[in-house]
């Protein structure tokens, strides 16, 4: 099939599935997650999947992607996991408290408790709406499914993913890390909703890890909302490494309220096409977003990140800084917004874009945007799409460095300025090794694994 389909088309074949499977979505799920599907696949009707002439989603074609007859892993499979094999992200040093999600769904480390605090949960998205669905109900969804396509597809199909609580005033001083994993012996269609909610002075290190386990076609369309209260702090690493047949749909929401501070870096490794739709709302003053971002790519791979803050109130900061390294005939995008509300005085926001084309044949799409309708703030962006310095270059050669070596040098130096952000030192000296891996042109393995995913 062409994949010059017409978009009515392809839409009507996931309106299609929803049809035939909504008493299945539906059955013994929670009240708290089936409310929204209908209004969510009504929403998706009238969108469809979109196409470049979406403002949002100028820069990627989602056609090819969606095209596949997928298996959709609307089920929970009976497995056991033993924890003790599945791999960890292959971070030795870094000691977590682990969770897993396989094809979209939350499996329980049933053989330790972890070293978690009294009071904070991490569960099953599924097992909490269903028997604490009070922790859900008073917060209002962050993923408008009138304003995404792809978010009102994944409320209209959601079932499961992973669920965080973290209490009042609670420091979780080992990170969590939840390894989401894609294995299927046919091409597989997932989609996962995940839900974290850091109350008032509370601390918490989050590290989401995402891998596939065989060379099968996957698309997973996965949904992240995220509330941090009053003077609270969250860590948000996503560390993306699957193999060139997977699309990753991923798109994260996130509330601040006042004095809170939230982090989010987003490493990608590799991957087939990767979308990573990223909204900071900070709603209370003193709020400070940070958000860094780093992708690798080559062959033909795709990597777009769309970023949207809104500053919703006074003296609130943020800091964002992405970089792209794209080799041989892949692409890269980056939109980045910023929008100052009217009254949100003494706003301090700053974006930079910077990307590096080894090649001719790669290319790069940066979009910076400001809107600003408050006026006393404090606001930037820029964007760069160039080549390596060849002065530079000429410079390390003319002291004995060869080429290669020369070369490899200054990629690194260009990625080292996000690298450095890492807060977790094991895990930020591992990115540097698989960043020096990455660009040297090898793909990561994973050594410790259970499974066969040398992708």
């Amino acid at each position: 099939m062409s994949v010059l389909v017409d978009k009515a088309d392809l839409s009507l074949k996931y309106t299609a599935h929803y049809t035939q499977v909504k008493e299945q979505l539906f059955e013994g799920s929670s009240e708290v997650l089936n409310a929204q599907r209908t209004k969510a696949f009504q929403d998706f009707v009238m969108q469809g999947i979109p196409t470049r002439k979406n403002e949002n989603y100028k820069y990627t074609n989602l056609n090819p992607s969606f095209l596949p007859n997928f298996n959709f892993a609307h089920k929970k499979e009976e497995r056991k996991a033993d924890f003790n094999e599945i791999f960890r992200c292959d971070v030795p040093q870094l000691n977590t408290n682990l969770a897993l999600v396989f094809n979209g769904w939350f499996y329980k480390n049933e053989n330790e408790k972890g070293d978690l605090p009294e009071g904070v949960i991490l569960d099953s998205l599924e097992s909490i709406a269903k028997e604490k669905p009070e922790l859900l109900e008073k917060y209002a969804s962050l993923a408008k499914t009138d304003e995404d396509p792809l978010v009102a597809l994944n409320t209209a199909y959601a079932k499961d993913g992973f669920f965080l609580y973290v209490p009042k005033n609670v420091v979780v001083e080992s990170p969590i890390q939840v390894i989401n994993l894609l294995q299927n012996d046919k091409d597989t269609y997932t989609t996962q909703r995940n839900f974290i909610l850091v109350e008032e002075g509370a601390k918490v290190q989050v590290l989401l890890c995402d891998h596939t386990l065989n060379l099968n076609q996957y698309l997973s369309n996965s949904v992240t909302e995220i509330f941090a209260e009053d003077n609270s702090e969250l860590e948000f690493y996503t560390l993306q490494n699957q193999h060139n047949r997977a699309t990753n749909l991923n798109s994260i929401f996130i509330e601040q309220q006042k004095d809170s501070r939230v982090t989010s870096h987003t490493v990608t490794l590799h991957g087939g096409l990767i979308r990573n739709n990223l909204k900071f709302i900070l709603n209370g003053e003193n709020a400070e977003a940070n958000m860094y971002g780093m992708a690798f790519m080559d062959k033909k791979q795709h990597v777009d990140n769309y970023t949207e803050i809104i500053h919703a109130k006074p003296h609130c900061q943020s800091n964002q800084v992405y970089k792209n390294v794209l080799d041989e005939n892949s692409s890269g995008a980056f939109s980045g917004k910023i929008h100052v509300v009217r009254d949100a005085q003494k706003t301090n926001a700053f974006q930079r874009n910077n990307n590096l084309l080894l090649t001719d044949e790669a290319n790069m799409q940066t979009k910076p945007q400001l809107i600003i309708d408050a006026d006393d703030v404090k606001c930037s962006h820029g964007a760069t799409v160039g080549q390596i310095d060849e002065e530079a270059l000429f410079y390390l050669r003319a002291r004995g460095i060869n080429e290669d070596k020369a070369r490899l040098m200054m990629m690194n130096a260009f990625a080292h300025e996000v690298v450095k952000e890492i807060k977790l030192e094991p895990l930020r000296d591992r990115i540097d090794e698989l960043v020096d891996k990455r660009l040297q042109g090898e793909v990561a393995r994973c050594h410790d694994c259970a499974y066969s995913c040398d992708c």
